[in-house]
């Protein structure tokens, strides 16, 4: 019986860390069907090959996170797997928030990449061991009310989600926008926003915003 091999599709700006990563699957079971050097090419060959494993740059022109949502809803079957150059809590967090498998950093011993791409196909997440410490404590935190100093309204207690469309608030976005980013309705958003506005006490959004501006050297303190 013939062992088909993995399909992978590799995506970065860099030839060199492409070769790296083919030569590190090369003989290990893989077949790497595509390589593309920006996100619209990394979303383009998915579609077409929907491969066993896309294994994405973070930094990938056009947004390897982009690339990766656009690609983790259309080819639900496809493994994606992001590289970062460097750990930055945010981009690790919202990769996993839009469905990849795994994050692992381009200093990944080559000799560990199929191993870990194989663990992945079977039902692994592929993180380092000092981003797992991160997740956990991640989510020991998330369901923690946040006690918010806000200038001119005393301590004010917000739940986790609370802060995070405060926060996106505070960005610029719009309701249609954070209901996009958080993956909630729009009437969800805008329920958030009127709890939030009578816990400052405030009655706009940007007088909210305001309220946690205007001293940014108060710092926010779990309850």
């Amino acid at each position: 019986m013939t062992i088909l091999p993995t399909t992978v599709v590799i995506a970065d700006e860099d030839p060199r860390n492409r070769v790296q990563t083919a030569r590190a699957l090369d003989g290990q079971g893989f077949e790497v069907v595509g390589e593309a050097v920006d996100a619209a090419g990394a979303v383009a060959l998915a579609v077409h090959h929907r491969p066993d494993v896309a294994l994405l740059g973070v930094a990938l022109p056009g947004g390897g996170l982009r690339a990766a949502a656009e690609i983790a809803v259309a080819i639900p079957d496809t493994a994606v797997v992001m590289q970062a150059a460097s750990m930055r809590d945010e981009d690790f967090f919202e990769a996993l928030r839009i469905g990849a498998r795994g994050y692992l950093l381009a200093d990944t011993d080559p000799v560990r990449l199929p191993l870990a791409l194989k663990g992945v196909l079977a039902g692994e997440a592929a993180i380092p061991r000092h981003l797992v410490a991160r997740l956990l404590e991640e989510f020991r935190l998330r369901d923690r009310p946040r006690r918010l100093a806000a200038v001119g309204h005393g301590d004010v207690t917000l739940t986790p989600r609370e802060w995070d469309v405060l926060e996106l608030l505070r960005q610029g976005l719009a309701t249609a926008e954070i209901a996009e980013r958080l993956h909630v309705a729009k009437v969800t958003v805008r329920t958030h926003v009127s709890t939030i506005l009578r816990k400052l006490q405030v009655d706009s959004r940007e007088e909210a915003v305001r309220a946690i501006t205007a001293d940014r050297r108060r710092p926010l303190s779990p309850r």
